[in-house]
């Protein structure tokens, strides 16, 4: 980037000396509550603003041709300005804001008028790509525009207050705009070259009826640390003196600051997109549909300011219809954050599938998160949903207490002992068991839900349950009210928060408990040995007939002969079998061995070795999962074969 004439030192304080009556910046000080660069001016992008005094020259600084211009004066008020001017660019935390930023800036007090063209699109960061060729208007402010005149038929001379930029500009490749923007030092209006460059950026094909011509027009390219960004036009209008070799210095540093300021943001927004972007690839993208559960959820970003957050939930079926509910939250909003997020809920999934207890998950999941070596920690709550025996199991690891909501309407809180976050290695956590009923519905939430700045977690849980309830105000005397769905019931939950301010996101996962009718399982125990096979034959076409499903009678008496044959060569201890009859007809088979069947080529001079392959044609679906106590082998065939019932 082509070397800047730099600006006299700037003292190490930042409050200005107090300025004279006689100064022309006395009545707009940076510093005073008045001046529009002030920090705490209230003024509103693109606002109409009376024109100010324009910053002094040295032609306009003496009183007569005599006398000695005071030099020293002027430079002191740019100095101010410029130290008002770029904290004032380096506000804004996105590229809206410092564009904002920098046309409030300039108008009034600098131009009469200013108009900022960016390249489409534009190069973030030290990424090596094909220049881009279009420019387009991102900002654009200017004074209050004069009232229609009645005096004289001349043509007025162009003014800053009634000067349209061009929308889209495609700068030739050897023109003068395009030798400009790539040698970064603002020039006047009069240097050569700058005409033309000037009607490309104004939209027109002669700029002298358009444009103020000669010293009332700078255009200041915008260069970023290895990358040309775009350009800032400053014109003053008649009325005001000419720019001067001072206020090209002035016109480099607001372009400075405003090109950093720009890359900062688009830096900011770049890494904040692939955070939130790393965060949803890891977010389930659906929810599992198991039988006895119905589950709904819901994310919501934080606000801009506090960007990505490491909030996750999670729904894994498990062995027997079983479902475990897992909500989380990692501390901190970053990528890290986020990556650290998706390491855990990979690790709960795997310790899921062991069929621990929540408690024992837990335990593992801190050990690994010590492992991990990372200083963020994270809370989990884990449970645990069985819909054939009704039972809710839980263990937490300091997050907000989940709440039910009972088919009457009523709330409850549930109290399980809040262990150490995740990554403490504490441990001490504990399982909590409690009855499911059908109709009820499970809430977990994150504590962005619960807590703010107004509220504590207690107060907000408050708040939360008094949500779920439903208003039974309209109704005398009380009627029954319908449940609601667990879509309905997160978009409850939430109530009135939207997009808004947040500090951070927000996770909810519901759970509707259904149950599995006990008239729709069969469960028996049966001893490993030879005639075992045909046991369970006779108590499948009995059951299978009770229910209505003569038709799945040969299909399934084949693959339970197959499973339960496999299950009695390597068992030790008596077997089980189940079957249940959901939207499907599952049947599963569980025995004290480790070793899960895989399915292998047979040679047609062995004798077995193709039970699973008939398996694997004739069943719907078919797996076999690792338990604590061993595995279970189980396969689902449709219903739809079968005759409807009457």
């Amino acid at each position: 980037m082509p070397e800047r004439a730099a600006l006299p030192h700037r003292p190490q304080h930042h409050e200005p000396t107090p300025l004279s009556s006689q100064s022309p910046l006395a009545s707009q000080s940076p510093l005073s509550s008045q001046s529009p660069l002030s920090p705490l001016s209230p003024l509103s992008p693109l606002s109409p603003l009376s024109p100010l005094s324009p910053l002094p020259t040295e032609a306009s600084a003496g009183s007569s041709r005599g006398d000695r211009p005071d030099v020293a004066g002027s430079q002191s008020d740019r100095l101010r300005y410029l130290d008002a001017a770029t904290r004032q660019i380096a506000r804004g935390m996105n590229l809206d804001e410092t564009l904002r930023e920098l046309c409030r800036a300039a108008v009034p007090v600098f131009a009469d008028a200013t108009f900022v063209h960016l390249y489409d699109p534009l190069p973030v960061g030290d990424e090596i790509g094909a220049a881009p060729g279009v420019l387009r208007l991102h900002a654009a402010d200017r004074t209050s525009p004069p009232r229609p005149g009645t005096r004289g038929s001349a043509p007025a001379p162009p003014d800053a207050r009634t000067i349209r930029a061009a929308e889209v500009v495609r700068p030739a490749a050897p023109g003068p705009l395009a030798r400009l923007l790539q040698d970064g030092r603002p020039v006047l209006g009069n240097a050569p070259g700058v005409v033309s460059a000037a009607a490309e950026l104004l939209g027109a094909t002669d700029a002298a009826g358009v444009a103020p011509s000669g010293r009332r027009l700078i255009i200041a390219p915008l260069h970023g640390r290895s990358h040309a960004l775009g350009s800032v036009v400053l014109v003053r209008g008649p009325g005001r003196p000419d720019f001067t070799g001072d206020d090209l210095l002035v016109a480099s540093q607001l372009a400075t600051h405003a090109a950093l300021g720009i890359e900062k943001a688009m830096l900011y927004d770049r890494e904040a997109s692939v955070a939130d972007t790393l965060q949803r690839t890891m977010l389930p993208p659906s929810l599992p549909e198991p039988p006895g559960v119905r589950l709904a959820s819901r994310y919501l970003p934080s606000s801009r300011t506090a960007q990505v957050g490491g909030d996750w939930y999670d729904a894994i079926p498990l062995p027997g219809n079983r479902v475990a509910l897992v909500i989380g939250d990692v501390m901190g909003h970053s990528i890290t954050s986020a990556a650290i997020m998706g390491q855990l809920r990979t690790s709960v999934q795997t310790l899921a599938g062991l069929d621990l207890p929540p408690d024992e998950v837990l335990h593992h999941l801190d050990e690994q998160a010590v492992r991990l070596g990372s200083e963020h920690t994270a809370t989990c709550l884990y449970a645990l949903y069985d819909p054939v025996l009704h039972r809710l199991l839980l263990s937490n690891a300091g997050h907000p207490p989940p709440v039910l909501l009972h088919s009457d309407g009523s709330t409850e809180v549930l109290g399980v002992p809040p262990g150490a976050p995740i990554g403490v290695g504490s441990g001490g956590f504990e399982t909590v068991e409690t009855h499911a009923p059908a109709g009820a519905t499970l809430l977990l939430y994150t504590d962005g839900l619960v807590e703010s700045r107004e509220s504590d977690v207690p107060t907000g849980v408050e708040r939360l349950c008094a949500r779920l309830r439903p208003d039974a105000s309209a109704s005398t005397p009380p009627t029954p009210f319908p449940p609601p769905t667990p879509a309905e019931l997160c978009d409850r939950a939430l109530g009135t928060l939207g997009a808004g301010d947040r500090d951070d996101d927000i996770a909810l996962l519901a759970a509707r408990f259904e149950g599995i009718r006990p008239e729709t399982v069969a469960y028996w125990y049966m001893a490993p040995h030879p005639q075992t096979a045909g046991q369970a034959r006779r108590l499948i076409r009995r059951t299978l007939g009770q229910w209505g499903l003569d038709s799945l009678v040969e299909t399934t008496e084949l693959l339970i002969s197959e499973v339960v044959a496999n299950a009695v060569r390597v068992a030790s201890r008596p077997i089980t079998l189940r079957l249940l009859r959901t939207d499907v007809l599952r049947c599963e088979v569980g025995d004290d061995s480790p070793v899960v069947p895989r399915m292998r080529n047979a040679r047609l001079t062995d004798e077995g070795g193709r039970g699973l392959f008939l398996v694997d044609q004739l069943a719907q679906r078919w797996g076999a999962t690792r338990i604590s106590t061993g595995k279970v082998v189980w396969f689902e065939q449709p219903l739809s074969d079968a005759p409807a019932d009457d």
